[in-house]
């Protein structure tokens, strides 16, 4: 499962976030750094309006969204990549996931300790990704050491060192190496690395419930880091969706438009996540099920029906694919069919968002 870790400084919000994200959640929130030591680990649905839909139209008896799996990790301090606080479990765990949410505070309040003394979001994004830069340096550097040597005579060795050298001096600046473009191949090279500031990133702008709909001077100061980083920022109340938890779904909506916003910081966030992995959504829908099913953008058929199971790629014989909006417009898939927007595809198609799919397979 597609994984994002909650990352901040202690006393940001992440555990309440985190909570808030998967409702369920057993996450310790409270007032003193290290309250989350072991990650703790939700699976959330991402939300998306089209499963109700094709239920309702294929009369379906279960609805199963995608899911994304979240991971409350520790909070960091200055000089976790040289070991302080519990900077090297910190590092292992980001290294686990495949995208990083960022909670940053952006909110005053004298009954909740920062670990820095003031609120500055600025300092405190560029505390943790110093941290990671300097994690991913130390890291580098000792390939580089190996790769140098063997370069001399193996130009698979060449072709790495090339790719190391453009990274290092982006890392000695302190910042991230994600802001260096690569091609396909050489990403392929590196990844062994699993270098933290390779991955990306969505900063959530953790605000108070009086700014959660307009944001703030904090929240400005945020964009301007993400929008030179080209990342990602999300306007998010952690107190206002731990707020939300226990209403119902009119009494939610209410209290949203009463502050002003259409939807919750954490459909957003959730979505935002999702898209940020540049994951796709194709569907599969009958009386039994309706479900969503996540593939990377680019996948052909024979890798989208892997993903249901093995098999289906084994034995791919065709796909009888539908887009979403011809299916809903027509009602019915035998609708579809007769208008002809029911196209039979093969190995070669790629699948695009919102199909709806039907695999024919030899066993």
């Amino acid at each position: 499962m597609l994984r994002a870790g909650i990352v901040g400084l202690p006393n940001v919000g992440k555990s309440t976030l985190f909570n808030a994200v998967v409702a369920n959640a057993k996450a310790h929130a409270a007032n003193f750094p290290f309250c989350t030591i072991e990650p703790n680990v939700g699976v959330v649905a991402v939300p998306d309006p089209r499963l109700q839909v094709l239920t309702d139209l294929s009369g379906s008896a279960e609805t199963i969204p995608a899911r994304v799996e979240f991971v409350d990790i520790a909070g960091l301090v200055k000089g976790a990549s040289q070991g302080e606080g519990l900077g090297n479990q910190f590092l292992a765990n980001i290294r686990e996931v495949d995208a990083i949410v960022h909670v940053v505070r952006c909110f005053e309040n004298d009954d909740i300790i920062h670990v820095s003394g003031s609120v500055d979001p600025v300092r405190d994004i560029e505390v943790i990704n110093l941290e990671l830069a300097l994690a991913d340096l130390a890291q580098l550097e000792r390939r580089l050491d190996r790769v140098r040597k063997q370069a001399r005579a193996d130009k698979e060795a060449q072709a790495e060192l090339v790719i190391l050298e453009r990274l290092l001096p982006v890392l000695n600046e302190g910042k991230p190496a994600r802001l260096v473009a690569l091609d396909e191949e050489s990403e392929a090279i590196i990844k062994p690395l699993g270098l933290l500031t390779r991955k990306p990133v969505i900063y959530a702008a953790n605000v108070s419930e009086d700014d959660l709909a307009s944001g703030n001077p904090w929240v400005d100061q945020v964009r301007a880091v993400a929008a030179a980083e080209k990342a990602e920022v999300v306007v998010i109340s952690a107190q206002v969706e731990a707020e939300l938890i226990d209403l119902s779904e009119d009494e939610r909506q209410d209290f949203l438009e009463a502050l002003g916003v259409t939807e919750g910081g954490l459909v957003t966030l959730i979505r935002a996540t999702y898209e940020l992995l540049g994951l796709r959504t194709y569907f599969t829908t009958g009386p039994k099920e309706t479900r969503a099913w996540t593939i990377k953008a680019g996948m052909l058929a024979p890798q989208a029906a892997g993903v249901i199971h093995s098999d289906f790629e084994r034995g791919f014989i065709r796909a009888e694919t539908v887009a979403y909006q011809d299916l809903v417009a027509t009602g019915s898939m035998t609708a579809a069919k007769e208008k002809g927007l029911v196209r039979s595809e093969g190995k070669d198609y790629v699948v695009q968002e919102g199909d709806v799919m039907l695999f024919r397979f030899n066993v």
